[in-house]
């Protein structure tokens, strides 16, 4: 039991350390748009992912789960909101890198798991408890300063939390292997990325092979980028309980806050500061009293 959750805290760790250093790969290629970062990305996951099954032997696997999805339309219908909601996550955290908006992601997957609840109130009509309560307030307390100090609405933190914790949602209505989700989520899209790469190339502005042999390797290999973490974490989030989960999950926020300050050199005045108090005091609230509830569960138990 002891070595299953080290193994499991190895690989959820792993996941998480990885993506928070995700910007500085981005950042080796912040000379192609995002929009060809993207659709790259799509493009090349999709690939891995086809080569990774059929190693893994898992071809079996994903053709059940496609015949599955033609007899229930309704999964089908939130496969393909998965994909878009993932895809549109994946371009605002890429523009926002490449825009010296690091800190800023890292604010948005802060909110992430109080968006998650949110929702959970909202969609599936879910109690929400007094600390939860207050973890909204001081979460929107540390919004609406940053929004002051700023002058303007955060919308790359918003939309970070709100697109990842819609996709969440939308991959509880269908629960399958990680490699297998993967796989048809980036198949959904593809043939857009697709288009988009043939009409850039059309328009004489594509990156990929254009002759810089780095660029092209960077950009192939933001598919391999994207798909080990989430096997990592699909592999390691089955050894360990939830709430340990909870608490690993704020790794990669804090790494990127600091790679924004400490390496990129990103302004963090007095008034963000204020308002990345808020919002850790509000995930201090929120994921104490999720240990409570669980410890409260067991003790019942």
């Amino acid at each position: 039991m002891q070595n299953e959750w080290k193994t499991g805290i190895l690989f959820t760790a792993g996941s998480y350390i990885i993506w928070g250093l995700i910007p500085i790969y981005w950042k080796l290629i912040d000379s192609v748009s995002a929009y060809e970062i993207l659709a790259n990305r799509i493009i090349w996951s999709f690939i891995f992912m086809i080569i990774l099954l059929i190693v893994m032997k898992k071809l079996a696997p994903l053709q059940s789960v496609l015949i599955e999805i033609k007899t229930h339309p309704k999964e089908a219908l939130a496969l393909a909101a998965a994909s878009l909601l993932i895809s549109v996550n994946w371009f605002v955290f890429i523009w926002a890198v490449n825009h010296d908006h690091i800190i800023e992601t890292s604010m948005g997957y802060y909110i992430n798991p109080l968006m998650s609840v949110l929702l959970g109130v909202i969609v599936l009509k879910e109690a929400l408890s007094k600390a939860q309560l207050v973890s909204f307030l001081l979460a929107a307390t540390g919004v609406l300063v940053m929004t002051f100090s700023y002058g303007s609405f955060p919308w790359v933190s918003i939309s970070l939390a709100v697109s990842f914790a819609l996709y969440g949602l939308a991959k509880k209505m269908i629960k399958m292997d990680a490699a297998v989700g993967l796989t048809i989520e980036t198949a959904v899209v593809t043939p857009l990325a697709v288009l988009y790469l043939v009409y850039t190339s059309m328009q004489g502005g594509m990156s990929l092979f254009s002759g810089e042999v780095k660029t092209d390797l960077l950009l192939m290999g933001g598919g391999v980028l994207t798909a080990i973490p989430l096997l990592l974490f699909g592999h390691g989030a089955q050894k360990i309980p939830l709430y340990m989960i909870g608490f690993l999950q704020y790794i990669a926020p804090t790494m990127t806050l600091l790679l924004g300050v400490l390496a990129y050199h990103e302004p963090f005045t007095s008034s963000q500061m204020l308002s990345f108090v808020f919002i850790w005091s509000a995930l201090a609230v929120f994921t104490f009293a999720q240990v409570r509830g669980i410890q409260k569960k067991k003790a019942v138990i």
